[in-house]
């Protein structure tokens, strides 16, 4: 096992800058999830590290090894795409056997290995078939052999899992967790799915327009986020934001037409705490005051104009000042109405904030 470090990689098509001083440091073992939204720059850091393409600037080492100038064929990185890029006219067998046959391996090693990740990845019964005779999630399988059979130093994965149905998605999440953990291969995966990388991620990377805005563990990235798009691309459905400010001892929301009394000392104390500020929080720490005895420091109303039914949860949409919250509850869709006036409340504890420009204080 080794780690694979990257520092403030750039990447230029003409004018256009897709990486912009990209800097990663993945532990060699560990599963670490690229996320941002598509144009990002997730792809292209991903193809910088296999020699797929070439940075402007930067430095890319893969233990202690610098791979800068290296062929792809040497740099002993394995990468899965999202369409899997399996040979048609090939077996299965042969499919996972391909990388090894290019290496010269002895025909008896290739079995003994093709035979082993087949056994590992549950696909034995399918080596005699062609890629057109199989599933999604069956080809999946495949190109993760193909990957994993010569056993690579880095384990590249481009959104594997994007051309999948829900339902096996979720499975193969799983499946892929379970298989890294087992041959415990740095692997470095990127996805825009947020669902995808906290489910599965050891640490998750935050990206926008080709910088990180965010590394940490999935925990962290929730909890307490760097700034307001990190809060809002964590998490669904997303953080609300409301512009705020302080004055007097109190704090004022929505154009100032909320003003809640400071009791909470440390709020007051906050290091660097501006006069005006973004409040952050999330849909899920929103109490609906309504036929419940709530206490909670913040305490505002709203009118309500939107409800989807989600299963267990239900999204309300209320409008307040002007301003659209979403408000997340496993109460019943039946219980509210649009038009229906509700009090909403917030615990100090759940707050986010953000200063004007959008970083955490």
């Amino acid at each position: 096992m080794v780690n694979l470090k990257i520092e403030k990689l750039t990447k230029k098509y003409g004018d256009a800058t897709v990486l912009n001083g990209f800097s990663i440091d993945i532990q060699s073992g560990e599963f670490m999830v690229l996320l941002g939204p598509s144009g990002c720059g997730k792809t292209t850091a991903l193809r910088c590290i296999a020699g797929l393409a070439s940075p402007s600037s930067g430095q890319i080492f893969l233990g202690d090894e610098k791979i800068n100038e290296l062929s792809p064929r040497d740099r002993d990185v394995a990468m899965v795409f999202q369409n899997y890029a399996l040979y048609p006219h090939m077996s299965v067998y042969d499919n996972i056997a391909f990388p090894l046959k290019m290496r010269r391996k002895s025909k008896s090693l290739i079995q003994e290995k093709v035979n082993d990740m087949a056994e590992l990845l549950g696909i034995r019964e399918l080596l005699g078939r062609k890629p057109k005779e199989l599933s999604g999630g069956q080809m999946q399988r495949v190109a993760l052999g193909r990957a994993l059979v010569r056993e690579p130093k880095l384990f590249l994965m481009d959104e594997p899992l994007s051309n999948l149905d829900a339902k096996l998605r979720t499975h193969m999440r799983t499946e892929i967790k379970k298989l890294q953990k087992k041959v415990r291969i740095t692997t470095l995966y990127i996805t825009h799915d947020q669902v995808e990388a906290m489910s599965m991620a050891d640490r998750v990377a935050v990206m926008k327009n080709g910088m990180i805005q965010h590394i940490g563990t999935p925990n962290e990235v929730y909890n307490h986020p760097k700034n307001t798009f990190v809060g809002q691309f964590i998490g669904n459905p997303p953080m609300n934001l409301i512009k705020g400010s302080v004055s007097d001892k109190s704090m004022h929301l929505f154009s100032g037409s909320v003003s809640i009394p400071l009791t909470d000392k440390s709020l007051l104390e906050k290091k660097n705490m501006p006069a005006k500020f973004v409040l952050g929080v999330r849909p899920r720490d929103i109490i609906i005051a309504k036929g419940a005895n709530v206490t909670a420091e913040i305490r505002f109303q709203g009118i309500v104009t939107f409800i989807e039914m989600l299963g267990d949860d239900t999204i309300i949409e209320v409008n307040v000042e002007s301003n659209n919250l979403l408000v997340a509850t496993n109460t019943i869709s039946n219980d509210f109405h649009p038009g229906e006036k509700i009090e909403l409340r917030i615990e100090y504890s759940k707050i986010h904030f953000f200063n004007q420009e959008g970083m955490r204080i």
